[in-house]
This record gives structure tokens, C-alpha cells and sequence, in this order.
């Protein structure tokens, strides 16, 4: 015979119902934004201002004790948002390693013709 979890304390009427925080929402969006453009150098903005939200909500959502709900957005968020900083990161670097090679390539100093002394 199954038996039936205890029955939840009763609310006091004047607590607010749990709901989604705003930001969880915008922090998820931003986050992805940095992440589908993190390879263009442009996912920057996006990235920074989205784990700036994030660290917001987290407090808020904290000081809400329990009433705020949206953490599961907020990390996939924030995920997001370290993966367009990752992506920034990665294709700067490639853009000066190409630099320096294109830089060691090239000849140093003025080039003469044969002909000039």
C-alpha cells in the first residue's frame, strides 16, 4: 500500500506566489546571443551584460526566500554566456596568431632592386 507524502504546511494568505523572475528570462536570451555570436568578437557585450543580470537575479531570487523561481534559466544562461566569452577568446586568438604569421611573412625593412646599391 503506497503511502501518501505528509500534507504540505498551510500558507499564510498574504505570501506572493512563486514566479519566474524576469531576468531568468532576459539572462537566458542574452546568454544565447553571446553564444551564437561569440565568433564574430561581437558576443562580448551580450555575454558581460548577461552575467551581470544573472548575478542580480541571484540575489534577488536569494532575498525572495523561495518566491522567485528560474534557476534552471539563469545557469543555462550563464552557461551560454561563458560559452560566447569562450568563443570571443578563442577567435582572438586565432585572429593573432594569423596576424603574427602574416607579420613574420612579410619582408622586413625596404626592398631595392638587384640593381641599386
Amino acid at each position: 500500500m503506497p503511502v501518501a507524502p505528509p500534507p504540505e504546511p498551510p500558507r499564510h494568505p498574504l505570501d506572493p506566489d512563486p514566479v519566474r523572475a524576469t531576468k531568468a528570462r532576459a539572462v537566458f536570451a542574452l546568454g544565447l546571443m553571446a553564444a551564437l555570436t561569440g565568433l564574430l568578437i561581437g558576443g562580448v557585450v551580450p555575454a558581460t551584460v548577461a552575467l551581470h543580470l544573472a548575478r542580480q537575479a541571484r540575489r534577488e531570487a536569494y532575498a525572495s526566500a523561495g518566491f522567485l523561481t528560474g534557476a534552471a534559466w539563469l545557469r543555462r544562461g550563464e552557461r551560454l554566456a561563458w560559452t560566447g566569452l569562450v568563443l570571443v577568446a578563442v577567435s582572438l586568438v586565432v585572429a593573432l596568431v594569423i596576424g603574427v604569421v602574416r607579420l613574420a611573412e612579410s619582408p622586413y625593412g625596404q626592398d631595392f632592386a638587384p640593381e641599386v646599391d
